[in-house]
């Protein structure tokens, strides 16, 4: 386990990415080698939480995670959920809204992906994107996305209030390491397919969407939706902190196995 109060952003604090370091292994002694040998214990002891909030089903978990392009969204879910029960955890990305959700609020294809009781609800992206991208392309004014700020809390502050605990990560990748894994993904044929031209367009506006992000973050982190920066240049570094923040929260939600409907002492199974 690493200590996650260096990753979780206080509410009311102005966060400057440039003070978070993406290589950081801060709170591990250990290299690369022990931090993909020490995983396994980590994703076993989630698998065993979320075992009892399945079973427990009176409360829900909402994990959204954000980055910049190669920021590791897909690695993270598939790396620390490793081990899961699939029928309590649900996988949603969120891409280019269809005709249909652009015919209705912006927070409409979010909110009907959010966990149930018992479950948990993992979100490649989300409904920050809607303060995020609209924002550096400028595909609405500014009047608009900068009073969704408000909104995005208040939704998340009901979701909270519902029995939804909501964990927010920014996965903190630096831009060196992100063309590192650009040309990763053009060199390896097997990974291709991940590449597309608008990703450049993209990386050219890295400043742009650092500032979204640090705007988001500081208007957003609360005391029912924290979000973490965490380092995510060293990939098994990022999986240890992200475990660590899942178990910390499922273990501060505390969800129990219930007990038998009936007594059970009595009953023989011919």
């Amino acid at each position: 386990m690493i200590d996650i109060s260096q990753f979780r952003i206080a509410p009311g604090t102005r966060v400057d990415l440039s003070r978070h370091e993406p290589n950081s292994r801060k709170g591990f002694e250990g290299g690369k080698k022990d931090g993909k040998k020490a995983l396994p214990g980590l994703t076993k002891t989630i698998a065993g939480l979320q075992r009892r909030l399945w079973a427990e089903s009176e409360q829900s978990l909402l994990v959204v995670l954000q980055a910049m392009d190669t920021g590791g969204k897909d690695g993270t879910i598939r790396h620390v959920f490793r081990g899961v029960n699939p029928q309590g955890v649900d996988v949603h990305g969120f891409g280019v809204p269809t005709e249909e959700e652009l015919a209705h609020d912006y927070l409409w294809r979010v909110h009907q992906h959010t966990p149930a009781d018992g479950r948990i609800a993992i979100f490649n992206r989300s409904h920050y994107e809607d303060v995020l991208v609209v924002r550096v392309k400028e595909l609405v004014p500014k009047e608009v996305w900068s009073r969704r700020y408000e909104h995005i809390r208040a939704f998340e502050e009901m979701l909270s209030h519902e029995g939804t605990t909501i964990v927010k990560v920014f996965l903190n990748i630096s831009k060196d390491e992100q063309k590192e894994r650009f040309e990763a993904r053009l060199g390896e044929p097997d990974k291709n397919w991940k590449f597309r031209k608008g990703d450049l367009e993209d990386r050219a506006l890295w400043d742009a969407y650092r500032a979204a992000y640090e705007d988001a973050i500081t208007k957003t982190s609360t005391d029912h939706a924290p979000w973490y920066v965490v380092p995510a240049d060293r990939k098994w570094y990022r999986n240890l902190a992200v475990s660590s923040i899942l178990i910390e929260t499922l273990e501060r939600m505390n969800p129990q196995f219930p007990d038998p409907e009936q007594d059970l002492t009595d009953v023989v199974i011919r």
